[in-house]
């Protein structure tokens, strides 16, 4: 009996040890090692020239800018209750604003076949994420396609 409570004690400690630690080991990388580190994986998957490296390099800093001060004002909490539902909406609308304006300048920046390696990759990231975060992903995604 003795050791069926130290083996269960045991268990409880690493599983809270394990817990713990998965927070403190993501890296707070700058805006600036955010965007050098997306335009070179963009450099690597569709193979950009020179030109097109500075102004993806550019868009990826403006972008990695937004999200950096937007995860520092969610960090301090400015307020601690849940947002109106006009206020959701006015987030959902800004944030669908900023994916049609990057979208508008990728396409300008990259060729027919790199943009649509580029939307194809976001797509199966996105997916990969639904997967990850909802346990029945693929279920609400599939009723939002019907």
């Amino acid at each position: 009996m003795k050791k069926l409570v130290l083996i269960a004690l045991a268990l409880m400690a690493f599983t809270a040890n394990a817990q713990e630690r998965k927070n403190h080991d993501k890296p707070n990388f700058t805006p600036e090692e955010v965007a050098e580190l997306r335009t070179k994986q963009m450099t690597l998957d569709l193979d950009l020239t020179e030109a097109q490296q500075k102004q993806v390099a550019k868009i990826n800093l403006e972008e990695a800018t937004f999200r950096h001060q937007k995860r520092s004002a969610m960090k301090t909490g400015e307020t601690s209750e849940k947002p109106s539902k006009e206020a959701r909406l006015k987030m959902k609308h800004e944030m669908l604003d900023r994916q049609i304006e990057l979208k508008a300048k990728m396409k300008q920046v990259l060729n027919e076949s790199q943009y649509e390696k580029w939307v194809e990759k976001r797509e199966s990231k996105k997916q990969r994420h639904m997967k990850r975060h909802k346990k029945d992903g693929t279920k609400k995604l599939q009723r939002k396609i019907d």
